[in-house]
């Protein structure tokens, strides 16, 4: 049964995309979907009085950590989470547990809270993606996807070395569809492949990978000719060498150029992930210090690169990844709890707590560099806010963090209690800008919409799927660089979320909790000569035995294991 038509009336609208700045107007929803208002007979609709709100698409968050196997590994490594933060379940509405590691139900109903109607989960291994599914699909509320981890996969690297990209383009293709992906993701090209073997090395970009004779620079290329080759909706996603080691923003300087050859046009090429993890300069954990200048200035430069900040929230974290060799570094130098894993071929991963002080050096700095980058960047559409949720913050503090964007005030007040010598290594109390909300709405919403190459998604046009958040902040009456806590209270909890044409959010509290949505994965496979293709699927085929202790049939996720699956097709 389709719910009822809603017209959204008179409400403060932002809304990038379309170039709507604030302007007071009605919305339109009817079957799902944004229609023109006109079209409604009111009679027989909803109408919700939004005059004097905030009026945006629902959020979009292309990189949160949120299901798979080594979240789950975190939830229990972190007994004590799921003491400290509950839903208690009522007739219609189920419960859920967690703060840093929470269960599906208290994810999907905290981001819709928030106005957030979209989140993907940013690494998972192929050969455990069935995994990551069945968790994505007990999360209410959100549309999701998930990335394959394909910058350490053997094949991949036989592939490269090979100089084969034919096989290559058809190996992502056939991963992608047979795992239910989204998008390639690259984590600490080729380390992986030195890991299996316990020759741990922080391998640069060009530093050589003996057994396949190629470099992470190799990987890095190859696998972004194939993705563009594939015309892909989404780019690469990178997460760097290098990732958490003082001076590493040299190397994310180079990875980010080692492609611009690629580029035509001013179309992005490239994300590069949680930059703030990447873009540390210093010699030592004694003087490290912020790259985050040099960072925004390439990008200020460049069109091909966007990134998400991977933003520090002071407080408790948990960091996971698929970079196992940093996380064994940051074990030794926690000393408490650490998990490493392996999974066969394919990848390593890694899971640590950790916890971000506000009087120490090394956090402070850390703190600095995502604000640094977004705020002298100077095309917000370049930029996507993002804690890597968990590993900087959690993602129920987003309306904490962005308040730093905007509020120059906010800012000062917290850094008033950070590391004195920790700031005076950064650019960020010189930095005035402060986010409009306009600019708010082009990094959580719009931004990373067009990023993942979902047109439907992050605005309020005619055919747009009706996802919106309406927020109680009067953007006309209210300055939010001044009164930042009005900002904060208001994203915290939105006066309504709309998924999918239906209400699941009304005065911040989840009304709707059995609403599903979608979950994307992409088919590549008609843009293939269907002969290449059908002998690397053989040849994988073959090889499987050698590489996997599955069988071969039994890596394929088919589509009727997923709840709501949506097939994005790519064609020649």
């Amino acid at each position: 049964m389709q719910p009822k038509p809603i017209i959204i009336r008179g409400g403060h609208v932002i809304d990038p995309i379309n170039k709507v700045d604030c302007e007071v107007m009605d919305i339109g929803v009817r079957d799902g979907k944004i229609v023109d208002p006109s079209e409604i007979e009111e009679s027989k609709a909803m109408i919700i009085d939004a005059k004097g709100k905030l009026v945006m698409p629902g959020g979009v968050d292309p990189h949160t950590h949120i299901a798979g196997p080594k979240f789950n590994f975190g939830r229990i490594m972190s007994p004590q989470d799921h003491r400290r933060a509950w839903i208690k379940a009522t007739p219609t509405r189920r419960c859920g547990t967690g703060l840093v590691v929470p269960s599906t139900a208290y994810i999907g109903y905290k981001y819709a809270q928030m106005g957030w109607t979209t989140a993907i989960e940013p690494a998972t291994v192929p050969l455990k993606s069935r995994h990551t599914h069945e968790e994505l699909d007990d999360i209410p509320i959100l549309d999701k996807a998930c990335y394959p981890l394909l910058g350490t996969n053997r094949l991949v690297m036989e592939f490269i070395s090979k100089g084969d990209i034919e096989s290559l383009k058809c190996y992502i293709a056939w991963v992608l569809k047979e795992t239910k992906g989204y998008a390639v993701k690259i984590v600490n090209p080729g380390v992986a492949e030195p890991t299996w073997w316990n020759r741990y090395v922080g391998l640069d970009l060009d530093e050589q990978l003996p057994e396949f004779n190629i470099t992470p620079r190799d990987i890095v290329r190859g696998l972004c000719k194939a993705v563009i080759e594939l015309k892909l909706p989404h780019p690469i996603h990178v997460h760097c060498n290098r990732l958490g080691f003082p001076g590493n923003y040299v190397t994310t300087l180079k990875t980010m150029d080692c492609v611009s050859d690629l580029a035509t046009g001013d179309k992005p090429i490239m994300h590069i992930t949680h930059v703030q993890f990447t873009g540390y300069a210093g010699t030592g954990w004694a003087n490290l210090s912020s790259g985050g200048e040099a960072i925004a200035k390439y990008l200020n430069a460049h069109n091909h690169v966007t990134l998400d900040l991977g933003q520090v929230i002071f407080g408790e974290s948990l960091t996971m990844t698929a970079d196992a060799p940093f996380e064994y570094v940051l074990y030794h130098i926690m000393m408490g709890k650490w998990f490493g894993g392996m999974a066969e071929s394919e990848a390593t991963t890694g899971i640590v707590p950790y916890l971000y002080k506000k009087s120490n050096y090394v956090n402070t700095v850390q703190w600095s560099i995502g604000l640094e980058v977004a705020l002298l960047t100077k095309d917000p559409w370049k930029i996507v806010f993002a804690t890597d949720n968990p590993n900087a913050g959690r993602f129920t503090k987003y309306p904490l963090g962005l308040s730093w964007l905007v509020s120059k005030k906010a800012r000062e007040e917290i850094m008033a209690k950070l590391n004195r010598r920790g700031l005076k290594h950064t650019a960020l109390p010189a930095v005035d800008r402060e986010y409009t909300l306009y600019d708010v709405a082009i990094v959580t919403r719009a931004g990373p919409a067009k990023i993942l190459g979902m047109p439907e998604k992050g605005h309020l046009g005619v055919g747009a799927d009706a996802d919106i958040a309406i927020y109680d902040l009067n953007p006309v009456e209210v300055d939010v660089s001044k009164d930042y806590k009005a900002f904060i209270r208001a994203f915290k909890r939105a006066l309504y979320t709309i998924k999918s044409g239906v209400i699941v959010v009304k005065d911040g509290e989840v009304v709707e909790p059995n609403l599903y949505g979608s979950t994307y994965y992409v088919d590549a496979t008609k843009a293939l000569d269907p002969d290449a293709y059908k002998s690397t699927v053989n040849y994988v085929k073959e090889a499987f035995p050698k590489l996997y202790s599955v069988s071969f049939e039994n890596y394929v996720i088919g589509e009727h294991e997923l709840r709501k699956p949506l097939k994005v097709e790519v064609a020649k």
